[in-house]
């Protein structure tokens, strides 16, 4: 039947049901009236009442609706004539979101087929000989035609441009605890996006899991890969491969291992069976990132759950409750971490970014136990960019290992570079630059020596010009005096000076390099190869004042 003529049947069984219960109540009441009628004449012989008067307000119970201990089989009957009026309403809206849905899915298909046949076209071009490109190139022309095509469109899904490619489907359901406000709740989200053989994205969704029973991380996996069949399945896609980051749910799709809990069993039968639909299903086991976007999408339908909107002066604004801080803040004051989505208000940011770099090292996502990575760009929104440019060169120096890098020594420079790179750079500009040590700065194009770090000392090898210190600069004799009077130990791999503020006197370099404070001896294997005591009380026991 047609949606029009669904429709038109629908709207008159109603008004015949809406007609019936208002014969029955007419019914009912003529009926009730005879009743009175008959009650009272035999109550009161002497004195009948007239035929046409109504009854007292007494009587009123004897009505259909009364309160009284009259009839109930009228309530009953219109009860269940709304339900019947509800339960067509409730279908008839039904049968429209489906047909709606289908003519969307249509729609995306002939889209899906139309991309296929361009580049299948694109493909025959450029396969063309140049030659006849250009004497005949004008006349090659092969327009797209749905109805012979299309997979929605013919009976046969062979005919579909699109059913000879394999498609991906990225699948993520995620479990995670989360604040609303003062509570703490546990919510779950699936993501899919279905992706062609370029890995263009044809379809995404993002769904909230909401049950009163807890999900597992499994179960959301489950979910996700059931509802991203599903989605091929109405794209009317033959050849499907799947990619999946648990391992686990991985196993249980290729057969590796069976489901022990019935709890599961059930939506991997589901997957078992949409994958029949297919011609041709696989599933591959893929890392976090290759999981990206379908992560993201996952991330975005937990956000909808914990987010709730509230009237403010400028109208409404969606709310959420920082997990570091616990206030509420707008969606549009978070800050998400790129890689792993996780939120927090840019108050709270911005210290914990401003607290790393004051320690000097990576900035790292806050939730505990998580290493992803803080990504400059995307701190423009709380970050000044003085501290931007800082954070740079942080993460700049935090790429070269320490044993790599060279600072340039001009002091209007200073630019980081690593070993590798500054000697590929200044193979040009000196011959032999690998034996004499002699560099070239890639920034401001300074010369200066890789080994004795100072500006490059002509006519002096780098042990005549440590002999002779002729070149030394005032902050250099400082350092050196500064280091003497507060007992600094210099690393013999790195050449940074140390400082032992508190603890016992085997150091660990940031280099990696291990030492004997005291006399500067290495140590291998975790032990000394000196005789010197490994510890001084007053370098352990504090009494509340640093001890250098």
């Amino acid at each position: 039947m047609e949606g029009g003529d669904l429709e038109a049947a629908v709207a008159e069984q109603r008004r015949e049901i809406v007609a019936s219960r208002a014969l029955d109540t007419d019914a009912d009441y003529a009926f009730q009236l005879q009743m009175m009628e008959a009650v009272r004449a035999s109550l009161s012989p002497s004195r009948p009442s007239a035929s046409g008067s109504p009854p007292a307000a007494a009587d009123g119970a004897w009505l259909v609706g009364g309160d009284g201990d009259g009839d109930g089989d009228g309530d009953g009957r219109s009860l269940a004539t709304a339900l019947m009026l509800d339960e067509m309403e409730r279908y008839a809206q039904e049968h429209q979101d489906r047909e709606h849905c289908e003519a969307e899915f249509r729609r995306m298909r002939q889209d899906l087929d139309r991309r296929v046949h361009d580049m299948r076209f694109a493909a025959e071009i450029v396969g063309i000989p140049e030659e006849e490109w250009r004497n005949y190139g004008d006349e090659y022309h092969k327009p797209f035609q749905a109805g012979c095509l299309s997979s929605a469109a013919s009976s046969s899904s062979s005919s579909s441009a699109s059913s000879g490619e394999c498609f991906r489907v990225h699948v993520k359901g995620l479990v995670s605890e989360e604040w609303i406000k003062d509570e703490k709740v546990v919510v779950a989200g699936l993501g899919v996006a279905v992706c062609d053989f370029k890995d263009n994205v044809i379809i995404e969704l993002k769904k909230p899991l909401i049950n009163d029973v807890l999900v597992s991380d499994l179960e959301a996996e489950i979910q996700a890969l059931v509802q991203g069949l599903h989605a091929a399945v109405c794209l009317d896609l033959k050849r499907v491969n799947v990619l999946i980051s648990d391992v686990r749910l991985y196993n249980y799709v290729r057969g590796i291992q069976l489901p022990g809990q019935s709890k599961i069993a059930a939506p991997l039968n589901e997957v078992t069976m949409l994958q029949k639909k297919l011609t041709q299903f696989g599933a591959t086991l893929v890392g976090p990132n290759d999981s990206k976007y379908a992560y993201k999408l996952a991330r975005d339908a937990i956000v909808s759950q914990i987010s709730w909107p509230e009237e403010t002066n400028h109208g409404k604004s969606l709310k959420e409750t920082c997990v570091i801080c616990f206030e509420d803040k707008s969606v549009t004051e978070m800050f998400s971490v790129e890689e792993c989505l996780h939120r927090y208000c840019f108050t709270c940011m911005k210290r914990h970014v401003e607290a790393k770099l004051l320690d000097g090292v990576m900035i790292k996502c806050p939730h505990d136990g998580c290493n992803s990575e803080v990504k400059i760009d995307s701190c423009g929104g709380f970050l000044e960019p003085n501290v931007i440019s800082i954070m740079s060169q942080r993460m700049k120096e935090a790429s070269v290992p320490v044993t790599e890098r060279v600072y340039c020594p001009n002091p209007r420079c200073s630019t980081l570079m690593s070993k590798q790179e500054v000697l590929e750079y200044s193979r040009s500009a000196f011959v032999g630059a690998e034996r004499s040590g002699a560099r070239n700065c890639m920034k401001c194009q300074f010369f200066f020596c890789v080994d004795c770090k100072v500006p490059w000392h002509y006519n002096m090898t780098c042990y005549e010009y440590q002999m002779s210190n002729a070149t030394a600069t005032a902050g250099d004799a400082q350092l050196k005096s500064l280091a003497r009077k507060r007992l600094w130990r210099e690393c013999v791999k790195c050449k940074n000076l140390v400082e032992l503020a508190e603890g016992c006197y085997h150091i660990t370099c940031r280099c990696g390099h291990e030492f004997c404070y005291t006399c500067g001896a290495e140590w291998r294997n975790k032990k000394a190869t000196c005789s010197c005591p490994i510890w001084n009380e007053r370098n352990i026991i504090r009494d509340g004042r640093r001890r250098y």
